[in-house]
């Protein structure tokens, strides 16, 4: 049986291919590629080789392929550039198998883009959202969103390569930069129609500065920070370092105690996380960052404190991070099930609080409540007894230092208890 050849090819047609990938393109008997490259090449197939363009769906090209070879006909399918970074060959292979493919790459417009900014490249993340159009992104927009995974690598990366497309365009990166007070701090440089007559260069440009403008097709985003800068701490921060509501000396889980709340989590890298009666947000925004590739899901019923909490999540500029204004346990259906949940605050509704978050952990997540009132915490063990849960308790006594004349003393913080709880072994094994 013949094999497919999935041949990648740039907009240079012809002058872009070796003369073996330009004989399996002249003597196929099924050519599929997008209307683009089909035109490319338009001159050089032969009379009866059936075309097919992709835009009519890509679960129909196994089958036109399939059917070409079992007919032992040659099919050939273009695709830009390199097919296997981001391209149709790891679905064709996945569909056809690896010993029906043999795949003939070229060099991909990533490539040729950092060849014209004389930029070395291999420490670049490479990332596509070339496809379906998903949307602007919104202040509320979660991991759901098209442009999440992007916008967490830009976090996370020096140096990115974006595939975009016609929707999903530079200036809809930049806005969504723009919407997470980011826009100042990466810059964007756009390569677009490479290898076309009217190919341009934009050069990096702060990334506020590309909003609303508009780049030819097809483009290619290459995005840095302005400036190099260290990460902040992972968690630990000083309490000073948060918005905070001062009644007194602040409405905030202290350092040491978020620290111990937070070692009682077990967080992994992508934990999803509920954050309730969130405060000032120190324990969630921190879960946050200790979960790159997570989501923390917090919601604060004091409209005073919802509004520091924006201002918290503004400064520390966290995407992964959403706050619901509002009183738990309404909503909390609408969000995914978490691997983690914090309590700081239950606004009176603690035993339904506590069924619904056994409930929804996953098998070996981690309940964590702080209490500072013997009646709350009381409540908290009478329910954890009534659900057979697995539970321990910790009372933390912070003593912190304070001058006193030319001296030093120490001054006692609220002493509170924390509760870790976990699902009942009978009902983690259902």
């Amino acid at each position: 049986m013949p094999d497919c050849h999935i041949i990648g090819v740039l907009d240079n047609g012809v002058d872009g291919l070796t003369p073996s990938a330009l004989d399996l393109i002249r003597n196929a008997d099924l050519l599929v590629g997008n209307d683009r490259t089909l035109r490319l090449f338009a001159s050089e197939i032969k009379a009866d080789c059936s075309s097919r363009d992709l835009s009519e769906g890509f679960g129909k090209i196994p089958v036109w392929v399939g059917a070409a070879l079992t007919n032992g006909q040659q099919a050939v399918v273009l695709a830009t550039g390199d097919p296997l970074c981001h391209g149709i060959a790891r679905f064709l292979i996945s569909k056809l198998g690896h010993g029906q493919c043999r795949v003939i790459p070229n060099t991909s417009l990533i490539q040729q883009a950092f060849a014209r900014l004389g930029l070395p490249w291999q420490d670049a993340r490479i990332c596509s959202i070339h496809g379906k159009d998903v949307g602007e992104w919104r202040s509320d927009a979660g991991p759901d969103h098209g442009l999440y995974p992007l916008l967490q690598q830009i976090r996370k990366q020096q140096l990115l390569a974006i595939f975009t497309g016609p929707e999903n365009s530079p200036g809809r990166i930049a806005r969504m930069l723009d919407s997470v007070s980011l826009a100042d701090e990466y810059e964007m440089a756009v390569a677009e129609q490479l290898l076309l007559p009217k190919e341009q260069l934009s050069g990096f440009l702060p990334a506020s500065e590309l909003v609303n403008r508009q780049f030819g097709e097809p483009n290619i985003v290459i995005l840095r920070p302005c400036n190099s800068q260290s990460p902040p701490p992972l968690f630990g921060l000083a309490d000073e370092s948060y918005h905070q509501r001062k009644p007194d000396r602040g409405l905030i889980t202290k350092r040491e105690v978020r620290a111990v709340s937070l070692a009682r989590l077990q967080l992994r890298y992508d934990s999803i996380v509920w954050d309730i009666g969130a405060g000032s947000g120190s324990v969630g925004m921190e879960a946050a960052r200790l979960c790159p590739d997570g989501f923390v899901f917090s919601i604060e019923k004091n409209s005073e404190d919802a509004a520091i909490i924006r201002q918290n999540q503004q400064r520390f500029r966290l995407t992964n991070y959403r706050l619901t204004e509002g009183k738990a346990p309404h909503g909390l259906d609408q969000w995914p099930d978490p691997d983690a949940i914090f309590i700081g605050g239950s606004g009176g509704e603690l035993e339904p609080l506590i069924d619904i978050a056994l409930d929804r952990l996953s098998a070996d997540g981690q309940l964590v409540m702080n209490f500072i009132t013997l009646e709350n915490m009381n409540q908290a063990i009478e329910q954890l007894k009534a659900r057979n849960a697995q539970w321990d308790l910790c009372q933390l006594q912070v003593n912190r230092n304070k001058p006193i004349l030319n001296m030093q003393r120490l001054q006692s913080e609220t002493p509170v208890w924390i509760i870790a709880a976990q699902r009942s072994i009978e009902s983690s094994e259902r």
